[in-house]
């Protein structure tokens, strides 16, 4: 499966950064999401509890952050594993562009999975990774909006991000990103 966005985000890039990064941030952004914990410098271990029609699994992998170029990229690599639901990996890139009013996050997956999730049809595959995407820029923007709040007087178009491009990323932009992906692989295999 191949999935490219972007987002609006209203905070600076840094601080998109700083939240894409925040291991707590990631964990609580990421859909069905128990564990979120660096192991070494760029690695991170993962678990995510999925229930995807009638198969629930709970799939244990790790993400890996390499070509890092702090505070405006950086790639991921992530695997998972979530027994007879089936396996996942791929690739992500994740880049944060300034613009008037906070920064543009930009990304793009690439990922596969197998077993009984690679069973399921394409098209509800792709459909529970939208979703699953969504949820976890909607609840991104949350928590950016928690940890910097908007000060009062701010601009409408600040204040109030266009519904298609809701304000997402801050410092947990690379481990997002990688959860993002693991949580699709994840949302592939419980299908």
């Amino acid at each position: 499966m191949d999935m490219q966005g972007n987002r609006h985000l209203s905070v600076t890039q840094q601080q998109a950064w700083d939240a894409l990064n925040d291991p707590e941030i990631l964990k609580s952004c990421i859909p069905g999401c128990e564990k979120f914990e660096q192991t070494t410098e760029n690695e991170y271990a993962v678990a995510v509890a999925l229930k995807i029609g009638p198969v629930s699994a709970k799939f244990n992998g790790k993400v890996t952050l390499a070509d890092i170029q702090a505070p405006v990229s950086y790639q991921l690599q992530f695997e998972a594993q979530g027994g007879v639901a089936g396996f996942g990996q791929g690739e992500s890139k994740v880049e944060l562009i300034t613009t008037d009013g906070g920064c543009e996050l930009r990304y793009t997956v690439h990922s596969k999975v197998g077993g009984k999730i690679a069973q399921l049809g394409q098209r509800l595959i792709d459909g529970v990774a939208k979703s699953l995407a969504e949820d976890f820029f909607k609840r991104f923007d949350e928590a950016l909006q928690a940890k910097y709040p908007r000060a009062e007087g701010a601009s409408d178009l600040v204040a109030q991000p266009d519904a298609r491009e809701p304000s997402v990323l801050k410092k947990l932009l690379w481990p997002a990103v990688g959860l993002l992906a693991l949580g699709l692989l994840v949302w592939y295999f419980k299908r």
